[in-house]
Parts: C-alpha cells; sequence; structure tokens
C-alpha cells in the first residue's frame, strides 16, 4: 500500500510514519505543504492520503477540494479541529474518513485501514457530536461557500487580503468582494466579528 502524508509538522510525520509502517508495511510518501501534497498525486498513484487541512499558504477545504479534483485515492483527514461544522464540509467536499489529532493509534489504524478499504471512518466521539448537533446549531457559518470558509480560515490565520489571494490564484478584488459577501450573509460589518465567529466554530 502507498500512502501519502500530507503535514507541515516533521514530528506528525515521523509519528505517522513509524506507527504506520510498522502496522501496515506501507510506502510512505511525505509532503510539507498542501502544493507539495498535490505534485505528488500528479507524479504518483497512492492508495491513502492521510490530510491534515490545516495547513500554510493553500490548506482546508480548498486544498481537499483540489485534492478531489486530481485524484480518486480515498483521503483520510487528520485535524486539530473536531468542530461539527469543518467536520460536515469535510465529507461533503470528499473526505472518506476524519480523525481528530486526540485520536488513539490503534482508532487511528482503524481508520486508515476503513478507508483505504474503500469504507468511511469519523473518529467515535466526533461521530457523536454530529449525531446531537448540526452545524447551524454551532454557528451562523454553515450557509458559508467552501470558498468562505477558506478566506475565512487564512483571514483567522492572520493573513492579509493580498496574501489570501496570492494563496488561492484569485485577484485582490475577487477577495476583497468575497470578503463584503461574507459579511453580508453573516450580517456583521467589521472583520472582528468575521474572526470572532470563525475562532467559535473552529475555522481557523
Amino acid at each position: 500500500m502507498k500512502i501519502l502524508l500530507v503535514d507541515d509538522h516533521a514530528i506528525v510525520r515521523a509519528g505517522l510514519r513509524r506507527l504506520l509502517s510498522a502496522a501496515t508495511n506501507a510506502e510512505i510518501t511525505e509532503a510539507t505543504t498542501g502544493r507539495d501534497g498535490l505534485a505528488a498525486t500528479r507524479a504518483h498513484g497512492f492508495d491513502l492520503i492521510v490530510l491534515d487541512m490545516n495547513m500554510p499558504e493553500l490548506g482546508g477545504l480548498e486544498l481537499l477540494a483540489r485534492f478531489r479534483q486530481q485524484t480518486t485515492a480515498p483521503i483520510l483527514v487528520l485535524s486539530m479541529h473536531s468542530e461539527p461544522l469543518y467536520v460536515t464540509r469535510a465529507l461533503e467536499h470528499g473526505a472518506q474518513g476524519y480523525v481528530s489529532k486526540n485520536v488513539s493509534p490503534d482508532e487511528l489504524l482503524t481508520a486508515v485501514r476503513r478507508v483505504s478499504g474503500g469504507g468511511r471512518y469519523v473518529e467515535g466521539e466526533i461521530a457523536q457530536t454530529l449525531a446531537t448537533q448540526t452545524a447551524s446549531t454551532v454557528s451562523g457559518l454553515d450557509q458559508l461557500s467552501a470558498r468562505d470558509l477558506e478566506i475565512l480560515r487564512l483571514l483567522a490565520a492572520g493573513r492579509s487580503l493580498a496574501e489570501i489571494a496570492a494563496a488561492l490564484g484569485l485577484g485582490y478584488k475577487t477577495i476583497a468582494n468575497t470578503c463584503s459577501l461574507i459579511k453580508a450573509k453573516l450580517g456583521v460589518t467589521k472583520t472582528a466579528d468575521l474572526l470572532r465567529l470563525a475562532l467559535k466554530a473552529g475555522v481557523s
């Protein structure tokens, strides 16, 4: 089995490599950025992609959508976020599985086997939360598109509009106009209010 690990933290990749190599005899490829991960999928075929969506520059749902456009390999999201909104959107945009970085090694291996075998898997605690709480009860962000959420994530990470435009390959005016539309959708007028909502929902 060939697995691609996409995570910007070296210690996380090293731990995952040891765990997966010992348990599955998989051939592991590592990528430190979303763009490197996308390049790897263009050059090689993988049986599974383990993806951290909280990456610098290109990340989040935008990154997941781009992976989904260029590969049919199953994607297991391994994220620091366990909020219902983020989990639901990831699954809607093509992830076959979702676990948090607090997951136990045994459950992570269960998720890897299930997803690489063509199934779906959501970490037990997250699944329980999803069953009792919808995204709309967590925040008003459920009405935003994947692109809206990605721009919001980058804003919350401290990026300027110009930096966001460069990361997403869009024009500055497009980003500025989208920010205005996001504010209108959420009924706020200040960027600070957008950031507060983003942090509350874990879109950061």
